[in-house]
């Protein structure tokens, strides 16, 4: 095993002293072609090219001697250390770290980033980095070659962002450029690069100091959830069964919306549904044939400060050009919608209905798609405390669909 390892951050400024000294001691050093050819690694030394790291680990892991790994940026935040420090390596790490690309990237665009959100976009996460991009203002994108700004712009497609494109940055090369979203999609970007993604925010919430790194604690300054419609500007009484708050709340809770999901919530009425989803972090595209819900619903979401997208139009056929959802609430539109909806696959789906038929034909059309079924008869009664007199009642039937394959 390697007598020490030291991992070195570079985010081309001068290397400090910590860091040419390990340097200078170093009988195997590995790292990017660019790393490697640094004036400081020693002609000497052992060189290994980081392609995977996992490899890499393996190697220092058998070499005597004082191992060096060179990276860009800050080596643990979303890098190398976590790799070297898994248990079947066994290695211990010293870190001298740099500032890492994110924090170059906001310091290039002038911006203050402790409420922003950070995700990494490979091939296979891409689709959730989009996600996260709909669902907050400021989201810092460490993106992949096959996941970069082009392809972030392309799924992003009827939403508009400002992309802050930094390319190369601490080289020679280094280039900041800034763009619409849409324009992002037909430029050739270079590696590595970080992608700011900024835009879709809202007047609503509590304005105030952050205090909580990665989160916009407006959009959460209302506590709880399952809220009454009083809270997102309607009058009660003036929505149809499928706005009962219980009812949200038991959907909700059966779907478990999330951070880099994708919510589909049709017939989004007055907003309710789809403004919680949102405020649980997901990105949620609402759906309504009627284009003044679709206002109220971006109504609703101005009010409580989340950022969602409303699609004006008649469900099933509007939904063939809607991106992939994870989970998704049906309240309108019937056995229709509903195998239009199993067909994309998405891992949960809730739905209600009014009468002991529909609620059988909803049921069937689910478990035919390949869902798991649960079905629950829901009655709320609105008491009057001071006499505890009924004030108003809901009985509805709740439908429920996990997708048989997922976990």
């Amino acid at each position: 095993m390697a007598d020490r390892v030291t991992v070195i951050g570079w985010d081309g400024s001068p290397l400090t002293a910590a860091a040419r000294s390990a340097l200078s001691a170093a009988t195997l050093v590995a790292g990017a072609a660019h790393h490697l050819a640094l004036p400081e690694v020693p002609p000497t030394a052992e060189r290994i090219r980081l392609g995977s790291v996992d490899l890499a680990a393996r190697r220092i892991a058998g070499h005597r001697g004082t191992a060096v790994v060179l990276a860009d940026g800050d080596p643990g935040f979303f890098g190398v250390v976590r790799t070297l420090r898994a248990p079947e390596h066994g290695l211990e790490v010293e870190v001298v770290p740099a500032v890492s690309s994110v924090a170059a990237a906001f310091a290039r665009a002038g911006m203050p980033w402790e409420d922003a959100r950070i995700v990494v976009a490979h091939q296979r996460t891409l689709r959730r980095a989009v996600n996260v991009c709909r669902a907050h203002p400021k989201v810092a994108v460490l993106t992949s070659p096959g996941a970069g700004p082009a392809e972030l712009a392309l799924l992003l497609e009827g939403v508009h962002r400002t992309f802050v494109v930094c390319e190369e940055l601490g080289t020679d090369r280094e280039q900041v450029s800034v763009l619409t979203s849409d324009k992002a999609a037909d430029h050739s970007w270079r590696d590595p690069n970080v992608v700011l993604v900024i835009g879709g925010g809202t007047t609503g919430g509590t304005p105030g100091t952050p205090w909580l790194a990665g989160q916009d604690t407006a959009a959460r300054s209302v506590r709880g959830w399952g809220l009454p419609m009083e809270e997102y500007g309607h009058e009660v009484g003036r929505t149809g069964t499928g706005e009962d708050p219980s009812l949200r709340a038991a959907q909700l809770a059966r779907l478990g919306p999330r951070s880099g999901d994708l919510v589909w919530d049709i017939g989004c009425a007055g907003g309710a549904f789809a403004v919680e989803a949102a405020r649980f972090g997901a990105a949620v595209i609402a759906v309504d044939a009627d284009p003044a819900a679709c206002a109220r619903t971006e109504q609703a979401a101005r009010r409580h400060g989340v950022p969602l997208q409303t699609v004006p139009g008649r469900a099933p056929r509007v939904l063939e050009n809607l991106p992939e959802p994870d989970v998704v609430r049906i309240a309108a539109g019937g056995v229709p919608v509903v195998t239009a909806c199993t067909d994309r696959r998405p891992e949960r789906i809730v739905a209600h209905a009014s009468t002991r038929d529909e609620a059988e034909a909803i049921g069937a059309a689910l478990a035919g798609g390949g869902y798991t079924v649960e079905s629950l008869l829901l009655q709320t009664v609105g008491l009057d405390p001071a006499d505890w007199s009924e004030r108003e009642r809901s009985v509805v039937f709740l439908l429920s669909g996990r997708r048989a394959n997922s976990a």
